[in-house]
């Protein structure tokens, strides 16, 4: 099972990635993007370093906001004013998780993102920011699936209810 969140952003503050890694840094987590990471035109899986583990990320996809939000009313509410929206989207690693949450209140923060999950209401960013050194607890145990080894036996490698539910 999938998971998406959303961030609802004006296109003209999509961050390049120095911009966004500055962001990530003064958050203070331990999170560095790929070197390759490029806006707009990546699509698929990103990979992140995590706490120096290279391989946790999510899949990351970039469109006009009307083509997620459609005729939900819902989510029109939480558009109004951005024009752009990113997609993280992830399975069930806390890993992932991590990389997902720690983008979204950069994005947040410093580039005037609405962030939902799937749709739901936006949590306040100290909401978000706190629950981050909670699921880097809970994900200190998880082991990483090797992307070398999936990539190598066919396996795509690019392209629930909310985390505290798990």
């Amino acid at each position: 099972m999938s998971n998406t969140q959303f961030a609802f952003i004006e296109r003209s503050k999509v961050p390049d990635r120095a911009a966004l890694q500055a962001s990530v840094d003064a958050l203070g987590f331990d999170l560095k993007l790929h070197p390759d990471y490029t806006r707009f035109e990546d699509s698929g899986f990103l990979p992140f370093v995590l706490c120096g583990e290279e391989g946790p990320g999510f899949e990351i996809d970039y469109e006009e906001a009307r083509q997620i939000v459609g005729e939900d009313a819902n989510l029109q509410a939480l558009a109004v004013g951005r024009d752009h929206c990113i997609s993280m989207t992830w399975k069930g690693s806390m890993k992932d998780l991590a990389c997902v949450m720690i983008v979204s209140c950069a994005l947040a923060k410093d580039f005037e993102a609405v962030v939902s999950y799937g749709g739901e209401p936006p949590e306040p960013l100290e909401t978000m920011l706190e629950s981050i050194p909670i699921i880097l607890k809970e994900s200190a145990g998880e082991k990483l699936p090797d992307l070398k080894v999936m990539a190598s036996a066919g396996n795509a490698v690019s392209k629930k209810p909310w985390w505290k539910l798990w």
